[in-house]
């Protein structure tokens, strides 16, 4: 697992106008620790550092180590709030993880051996209907990102949450749940042909007509 260790600071300005001058004018992150038996905690953090790790997939799944001025405790991110348009992170929320008691987080999918798979070589395309899953584990089972084999997967085939290799200890949420379904995860399927391309295609046809026809005329008169 990834070793992440993010740099806080408390904060007791709190509020839309407060939010605004921290990101303007400091360059920070305003955000929120919560969870356990501890009380929510707002805190400030480096845009910066921020930046920097969440250009890394594990960063989202793993358990960060949240320095808050020399005071470390386990924590997941939870949400994230980007500008719209603008590579500006505005708040983030936080959660804490308790050892020894199970825990939800979202773990990204990797895809394996799309190259080798029969549908593939026959053309096909992949499909990947979902990249996340939501997972419940004990922290320390918790993992970096769950692999799905496509390497057996023909023409027409499909890949269902059930059929998805977990790791030891894990488990999906999606079967937690009364309304659970078995969804799919990818398949691959036909390329499909453009309408552009069907269109230069009859109109090449229409093209060749004309010319097949004086031919035939010339044939005719001789």
């Amino acid at each position: 697992m990834s070793d992440f260790t993010l740099n806080a600071t408390k904060r007791s300005d709190i509020g839309k106008g407060a939010s605004r001058r921290l990101r303007r004018e400091a360059n920070m992150i305003p955000a929120v620790v919560y969870g356990g038996k501890e009380d929510a905690t707002s805190i400030t953090l480096s845009h910066n550092q921020v930046i920097r790790f969440l250009e890394e997939e594990s960063f989202y799944s793993s358990i960060i180590n949240l320095d808050i001025e020399g005071e470390v405790e386990e924590v997941l991110l939870k949400d994230l709030q980007r500008h719209p348009f603008k590579p500006k992170v505005l708040h983030m929320d936080l959660k804490r993880i308790v050892r020894g008691q199970e825990m939800h987080a979202n773990v990204p999918l990797h895809f394996n051996n799309e190259e080798d798979a029969p549908g593939v070589k026959e053309g096909g395309v992949v499909s990947h209907q979902i990249t996340s899953v939501e997972v419940i584990c004990m922290p320390r089972h918790l993992p970096e990102y769950i692999s799905v084999d496509m390497g057996a997967v023909e023409m027409g085939g499909v890949v269902h949450l059930s059929e998805i290799s977990l790791p030891e200890g894990v488990r999906l949420a999606a079967f937690e749940q009364d309304d659970a379904q078995d969804l799919t995860v990818a398949n691959i399927v036909p390329p499909t042909v453009s309408a552009s391309s069907d269109d230069e295609e009859a109109e090449e046809a229409a093209a060749e007509e004309p010319a097949a026809d004086a031919e035939e005329e010339a044939g005719d008169e001789e």
